[in-house]
């Protein structure tokens, strides 16, 4: 009668085992913190976006000159807030994807929310932040000449895809749809000890 392999201390019941993986297990306090900055950053990130489609319909559709030209210039102030919290929601969600069981390409959920992120991150660096500083300097002009013309009309396009984006990404969050990528096998259940 041989006996049954010892089961390891760190394969509690309820924890996954993928046979081969070397993993630490990454204390609870940091990935705590990780979520929550990551909540946090997310959450910055969508505000920003509703300010800057406030920004943007402000500047549009004000008949005051001054109104317009504070507008315009206000929209150079989010930028950089934008870039830090996209920035920061895809470096802490990549850092959960590795320290948590949900994996990075595991889940379909995950992978989207990555693929949402990532698209919006590019998009954000490559064409929303010169857009946001042509606008600012577009304000400027309107505040040394009224008369000035220029077409902003291209930047309400950015807040409404992002805004829907980040929707679509906070709801997988909540449901965590449990469908698997096909083809990515997960861990193997260890059996609790007898």
């Amino acid at each position: 009668m041989s006996t049954p392999p010892p089961v390891e201390p760190s394969l509690r019941r309820g924890r996954w085992y993928r046979p081969g993986a070397a993993r630490r297990p990454v204390p609870r306090a940091v990935r705590q913190i990780l979520l929550i900055v990551h909540i946090l950053s997310a959450g910055a990130w969508v505000g920003l976006d509703v300010v800057l489609a406030v920004l943007v319909v402000t500047a549009l559709r004000a008949r005051d000159p001054g109104l317009v030209a504070s507008s315009f210039q206000a929209l150079g102030l989010v930028g950089m807030p934008l870039i830090t919290s996209a920035l920061l929601s895809l470096v802490t969600g990549l850092l959960l994807g590795v320290v948590t069981h949900w994996g990075l390409l595991r889940y379909w959920w995950v992978t989207i929310k990555l693929g949402i992120t990532v698209v919006l991150v590019v998009l954000v660096l490559v064409l929303l932040r010169p857009g946001l500083d042509a606008a600012a300097a577009h304000g400027r002009r309107l505040l040394a000449d009224p008369t000035a013309t220029g077409d902003s009309s291209s930047l309400l396009f950015p807040p409404a895809v992002s805004g829907a984006m980040l929707v679509v990404a906070v709801a997988l969050s909540v449901i965590k749809p449990r469908a698997r990528v096909r083809g990515r096998r997960g861990g193997v259940r260890v059996p609790p000890p007898s």
